[in-house]
């Protein structure tokens, strides 16, 4: 496997943009990934926003934000209240929160969804990501679920066990109303990146997946 080396001219700390369209969405694509940043890079800002969400989705999408971030000092942590399943519909609107985090923000590297996720909201949100990021550097994340629609991801953030239990940990913890889903568990989080562990050969056995679709060196 070759390893991403980031900009070594850069003296500037890193600027993460994490867009998700629910309110777990940014947690269970790459939270052990943002863990793994943070624990490894000097990180000067972090911008999460979620767009979808209803008063008891906010409030665990805020506590979780808080713990995976935790050591950041400068984070903006905005959860819109756009209705889940319908962006696509009022995708003028979404649009127009995409032109004011550009105009406020500018990103080293940003996560979005799949460009190929069955769901109509990821897909928007990662089109959007594209249609406004254009000279950045974006890493699309997987979310598995009953649809199957998982791909062949072609970037890998390989994670320990301890970082694999920090990020299922807090996903448990603060997103009780999704407890009783089917695939809302341990065993679901923990296979997805040991599958992806697995793909990657890393030798500390776990991974989250990514798609880069356009990097250069």
């Amino acid at each position: 496997m070759i390893k991403l080396l980031l900009d070594p001219s850069k003296k500037s700390a890193l600027k993460i943009l994490c867009l998700g369209a629910h309110s777990d969405d940014i947690e269970i694509g790459c939270g052990g990934t943002l863990l793994k940043l943070i624990d490894s890079y000097p990180v000067d800002s972090v911008y999460w926003i979620v767009f979808c969400s209803d008063e008891i989705r906010r409030k665990e999408a805020e506590k979780s934000a808080s713990l995976f971030l935790e050591e950041i000092k400068q984070k903006k942590i905005e959860i819109k209240e756009f209705k889940d399943g319908f962006l696509p519909y009022i995708g003028d609107k979404v649009k127009e929160v995409f032109e004011k985090i550009k105009s406020e923000f500018n990103p080293d590297i940003i996560f979005t969804h799949y460009r190929y996720d069955l769901h109509q909201d990821h897909r928007l949100i990662c089109e959007l990501a594209w249609n406004t990021f254009r000279d950045h550097f974006i890493l699309e994340y997987e979310i598995p679920k009953y649809d199957g629609d998982l791909g062949q991801p072609n970037f890998f953030a390989p994670l320990d066990k301890e970082l694999v239990n920090r990020k299922i940990d807090i996903l448990l913890d603060s997103f009780k109303s999704q407890s009783g889903k089917h695939w809302f568990d341990r065993d679901t989080f923990q296979a997805i990146m040991r599958v992806r562990g697995m793909e990657s050969a890393t030798v500390v056995g776990f991974a989250e997946a990514f798609y880069g679709r356009k990097t250069i060196f």
